[in-house]
């Protein structure tokens, strides 16, 4: 017999359920700022700044030599609403749940899990940790491994939060080329029947269609720092020093007025080191920096990019080892113009997503709220008397920040 009693809150919490089991983000990231958002008639554009842990410098001898406490911050802001709309037949309501969830609310929940991770994936363009080649999808559990000492570089906790988003081809490069290396015989056991990574290298791993894919912008010249000196900003009046930026002067691109970098572009600048954010020593490796912003040259040559994160020497928010020279040779990473899916490493604390408990609306032909998973969703339905339909539709309202972009790594296909 037809199941005649599905309810909006039965439709609802189906469709979260979806959600849930389709993204490859929502059960990896930090969600414990909902809370600050989480209330009925919450506003897009609303934002609320997220406060960092205070870094400190050591004092040498008895002396004391007091300190100001700077609170860095990281602003998240809540997006326009955004969902999934549709109408159905009476004839409809009479198909069990099964049906009615596999024609309708199955489509729906895996387009909006798609949108979150495209959503929360689109943070990459904040990340400046980058390991592997352009072109070369990580195969062995060295390229893992090697990913994962930028996190330790940048001391994100080994407390079993780290997740790692692949896309199918590193999926697959991944699972064959650790199939003759040691491990329990339950995990290897899945991972060969299921074709799927699995916790392992203390890392939790994610297959995910939705990762972003990144093209590298024409560069051309032989780029350089114009000016030495550059960088060190007063923190403590910004934002996250690792997300802050500086205004890089350079020279020495094509001299063609036109696009030269593009934002998520990734480089190097020769002789400045990243330093351990905890000890401020350096990690023998160049401090990588991410492009913000698209940059153009101009007929000269010359560029200013937006950078991050921001060039800081000394005191309690250092981020590199000392201050670019002038004439420093600028690295990009990758080859002008290639694009590669962008499988990413990631502490849970790296990056948040938080919803809004929208309100609902009065007279309408059902109306309901559900947070599954920490997402609030609205499901809303009115009847179209005229042509005798039932207009539905999802609301999500919801805002995603990187909140420590140091703990994520970009690692190409």
């Amino acid at each position: 017999m037809a199941d005649n009693f599905i309810t909006s809150d039965i439709i609802t919490a189906e469709t979260l359920r979806i959600i849930h089991n389709e993204s490859a983000f929502l059960g990896a990231i930090n969600r414990e700022y909902d809370d600050q958002f989480a209330r009925e008639g919450g506003k897009a554009g609303a934002t609320v700044n997220v406060r960092r842990p205070v870094q400190y410098t050591i004092r040498d001898g008895a002396t004391a030599s007091f300190q100001d406490i700077n609170e860095t911050k990281v602003p998240i802001t809540i997006n326009p609403e955004f969902g999934i709309d549709f109408d159905f037949s009476d004839f409809d309501l009479t198909l069990k749940l099964d049906k009615f969830s596999e024609r309708y609310l199955q489509p729906a929940g895996k387009r909006l899990a798609t949108e979150l991770d495209v959503r929360i994936g689109s943070l990459y363009k904040q990340v400046f940790n980058y390991s592997g080649t352009p072109g070369t999808p990580p195969a062995t559990a060295q390229a893992a491994l090697d990913a994962a000492v930028l996190l330790d570089n940048q001391a994100a906790p080994r407390d079993g939060d780290r997740q790692f988003a692949l896309t199918p081809l590193a999926n697959s490069k991944l699972v064959g080329g650790m199939a003759g290396l040691f491990n329990d015989q339950a995990t290897q056991g899945r991972q060969m029947r299921r074709g799927l990574m699995e916790t392992n290298l203390g890392m939790d791993f994610q297959m995910s269609q939705n990762l972003p894919t990144h093209t590298v912008g024409p560069l051309g010249g032989t780029p350089l720092v114009n000016g030495a000196g550059q960088g060190t900003i007063a923190v403590g009046a910004t934002d996250n020093p690792y997300a802050a930026t500086t205004a890089l002067v350079t020279d020495g691109w094509t001299a063609a007025a036109a696009l030269r970098l593009r934002a998520g572009d990734v480089f190097t600048i020769a002789g400045v080191f990243a330093l351990n954010p905890e000890n401020k020593v350096s990690t023998g490796a160049l401090q990588q920096f991410v492009v913000r912003a698209d940059t153009n040259s101009d007929a000269s040559g010359n560029a200013t990019v937006t950078i991050s994160p921001a060039i800081i020497v000394g005191g309690a928010y250092a981020t590199v080892s000392n201050s670019p020279a002038d004439n420093a040779a600028i690295t990009v990473i990758g080859t002008a113009g290639t694009s590669a899916a962008q499988n990413i490493l990631h502490h849970k604390d790296a990056f948040t997503l938080v919803t809004v408990d929208m309100p609902l609306p009065r007279g309408m032909d059902m109306a309901s709220r559900m947070v599954v998973d920490g997402v609030s969703m609205r499901f809303v339905r009115g009847f179209d008397i005229t042509n005798n339909k039932r207009l539905c539709r999802f609301d999500i309202l919801a805002g995603f920040a990187a909140l420590r972009p140091e703990w994520a790594v970009r690692v190409p296909n």
